[in-house]
């Protein structure tokens, strides 16, 4: 009888802490900041992001630095598919604002007119986002 209640009680257990498993996402729905500035950067930070197997869909926008991202928490993680848009040259700011840098090898991969760290490249395609006048 004794062995009965014992096993009966590991099974019981067993159970319980299995049924407290945490649920994984097929379709979570995520955003961060992600730098650059032009529309080559939009592709290459797109292209990353879908290269990474479990991202379902990737839009980065180029005036707010948003990459809005489809996961299956199955397959990937965030973090996955963060260091994968690093080693294409482009910085990432976490969830807790926290920034991880690209390394300068992969930053100098990047078109010239793409480095989103120099100034006068910045400046330069604020002048392009601006409506032209009509002649």
């Amino acid at each position: 009888m004794k062995k009965i209640v014992f096993i009966l009680s590991l099974l019981l257990i067993g159970f319980s802490t299995q049924s407290q498993e945490i649920k994984k996402n097929k379709n979570l729905k995520i955003a961060f900041e992600v730098d650059g500035i032009c529309g080559m950067c939009k592709k290459r930070i797109q292209s990353a992001a879908l290269k990474t197997k479990g991202v379902k869909f990737a839009l980065w926008d180029m005036y707010s630095h948003q990459l809005s991202l489809i996961i299956d928490e199955r397959k990937t993680t965030v973090s996955k598919v963060q260091k994968n848009i690093l080693k294409v040259g482009h910085d990432v700011v976490g969830f807790d604002n926290r920034k991880m840098i690209a390394t300068n090898e992969a930053y100098n991969s990047v078109n010239p007119c793409c480095k989103y760290r120099d100034e006068e490249v910045v400046l330069d395609h604020k002048g392009a986002f601006k409506k032209q006048p009509k002649k």
